[in-house]
């Protein structure tokens, strides 16, 4: 086991100590069933791809802490946040905005993920057309989901308003793409440079 290896493991077992916190008494066991599904299908599929395609640590962290935000999100619901609660009331806000915060990293995780797939398989080369095929992808993802949730929700008879977190907006599904777009924009705005460096030295490394 290499360095990166025990990294990966080490970050694997944080994810693992949040799930155990975010199932423990959380608001309701199957909100938090549905609302930290997307987690563990993403969690188990990296587990079963990780000798085909092992991404870099820089990735795995960025996924945790993406991970971690939805099932804070699962435990509390996203619009029952204890954290933006106190926002709320001190600042004087309208809502609970954390579910703002959840799909902002829907679509800042996936962005870089779908960057080091893409440069990595050497499928695009850098440049405006990467960026601009990143976001599209993170965009319809974010699309995708608020879809999935929707259906979910009617075929399941949970309330809509504590499944998709709308809290009396009914622009809520726009807003939530919003933030997505927002979300892959950042992380290819501030990212891309340091994770061109980690992917750079995975080169380096296997030259030697």
């Amino acid at each position: 086991m290499d360095r990166d290896d025990r990294n990966n493991l080490i970050l694997l077992e944080l994810y693992l100590i949040v799930v155990i916190w975010s199932a423990w008494e959380p608001y309701g066991r199957l909100v938090w069933l549905m609302q930290s599904l997307a987690a563990h299908i993403v969690v188990l599929f990296l587990i079963l791809t990780y000798r085909r395609f092992r991404f870099t640590t820089f990735i795995y962290a960025v996924i945790l802490v993406h991970m971690t935000v939805i099932l804070v999100g699962a435990h509390y619901t996203y619009s029952r946040n204890p954290l933006f609660d106190l926002i709320k009331v001190e600042i004087g806000l309208s809502r609970n905005y954390y579910d703002r915060v959840g799909h902002f990293f829907q679509g800042f995780g996936p962005a870089l993920m779908a960057r080091e797939i893409l440069i990595r398989g050497n499928h695009v080369r850098r440049g405006r057309m990467l960026s601009f095929i990143v976001v599209s992808m993170c965009l319809g993802m974010s699309a995708f989901y608020e879809l999935l949730e929707l259906g979910t929700a009617y075929l399941l008879g949970l309330p809509v308003e504590v499944v998709m977190g709308m809290q009396g907006s009914s622009w809520d599904s726009q807003w939530d793409m919003l933030m997505a777009l927002i979300g892959s924009i950042a992380a290819l705005a501030f990212f891309s440079r340091i994770h061109d460096k980690v992917i750079k030295s995975i080169g380096e490394h296997k030259k030697k």
